[in-house]
């Protein structure tokens, strides 16, 4: 069989999928498990592949990421694989100088704050990225009849690192523009909603079966802020992408007050953090979504009996939903002991086998 048939055969398997039905609103054989960050520093097997390579370096090289993206689908049986990138790729791949420097995250050389700055941001094209065509081909090759989501960051959390130069708690800078000079921020944000759009678009094409769209730092914003300085912005990226009809996820850290906003901004699926439970995620989000989440990702490290206590607790929350992918409130941490993860998955498959 060709990697053409291949890959047509495993989207038509996969298109049948529990995650994909949860997605939908569908029913399923049993509520599909993914966890974000599954693929990364948790796994022995992960740190063994990457030793020596950086980052940035990873996320270029086809081989590495289809291998590293296999891995937790491999150890875990998930009901889905997430592409192994980083949410600042695209933002390399159109020229702008960044690394990711252990134990700090993404740094900007050149932080931007104002328009002269904004000219450095060009669109994205697929020719900049074609290592993310090469390995999402290979792995839906690999994956079969599952799923591939792929992914990328939301224009706020983009701008904010542009911005600030790097990771933030307070975001000064980036709330200092939102206020002080709107219209750039709107054309920040817009040019950033092109970049995105392009880079799920190029993942799309190339054979993801769902997106998903992190705004790791949206947490940071009062809806009033939300609802006028970022979300024109997402709902662009999740209307330039609609028209390929894959699941379109919404994630968010601290966004309890903002998931009725994410959920209209377009996203199929709303991801919830731990800190809000899913009945009442429900009520915020209103009808026609499917949620994600939502375990608290420290309740790994508590011992089997309290994590299939709080695992339960999610999912009886989420028993009167019409479609619940069971995740974690946010990523898997680096010292989780990946048996935790792989007894998580076989739970909450056991228990919700129909």
């Amino acid at each position: 069989m060709s990697e053409r048939s291949q890959q047509q055969t495993g989207r038509i398997a996969a298109h049948d999928s529990a995650f994909l039905r949860a997605c939908r609103r569908e029913p399923v054989p049993h509520t599909p498990v993914w966890f974000m960050r599954q693929a990364g520093r948790s796994l022995p097997e992960y740190r063994k592949v990457r030793e020596g390579i950086a980052m940035l370096d990873s996320c270029m090289r086809p081989d590495l990421v289809t291998e590293i993206t296999l891995q937790p689908v491999r150890r875990h049986n998930v009901d889905a694989a997430i592409f192994f990138s980083d949410i600042v790729v695209p933002l390399k791949a159109v020229g702008i100088d960044l690394d990711i420097k252990p134990g700090v995250g993404p740094v900007v050389a050149e932080p931007v704050r104002t328009r002269a700055d904004l000219e450095r941001l060009r669109p994205l094209d697929a020719s900049d990225v074609p290592y993310v065509t090469e390995a999402v081909r290979q792995l839906t090759g690999e994956l079969g009849a599952t799923p591939l989501i792929g992914f990328a960051g939301a224009p706020f959390t983009l701008a904010s690192y542009l911005i600030e130069g790097g990771p933030s708690r307070t975001y000064e800078n980036t709330k200092a523009m939102m206020y002080g000079d709107p219209e750039l921020w709107a054309d920040l944000v817009d040019r950033l909603a092109g970049i995105t759009a392009a880079f799920l678009d190029v993942q799309i094409r190339a054979g993801v079966s769902a997106v998903q769209l992190f705004d790791s730092w949206a947490g940071a914003l009062a809806p009033a802020e939300y609802r006028n300085f970022v979300m024109p912005a997402s709902a662009k990226v999740f209307d330039a992408v609609a028209h390929h009809g894959v699941p379109r996820i919404h994630f968010g850290v601290g966004t309890g007050e903002l998931l009725g906003l994410m959920g209209e901004a377009g996203a199929d699926v709303v991801g919830v953090d731990w800190r809000v439970p899913l009945d009442e995620a429900v009520r915020r989000v209103g009808p026609g979504k499917a949620l994600q989440g939502n375990l608290d990702p420290a309740v790994l490290f508590a011992g089997r009996s309290a994590v299939e206590m709080k695992a339960q607790e999610v999912l009886d929350a989420a028993s009167g939903l019409e479609g619940h992918v069971f995740n974690l409130g946010h990523g898997v941490m680096p010292n989780t002991d990946p048996d935790a993860l792989t007894r998580l998955v076989e739970y909450v498959h056991e228990r919700t086998a129909r």
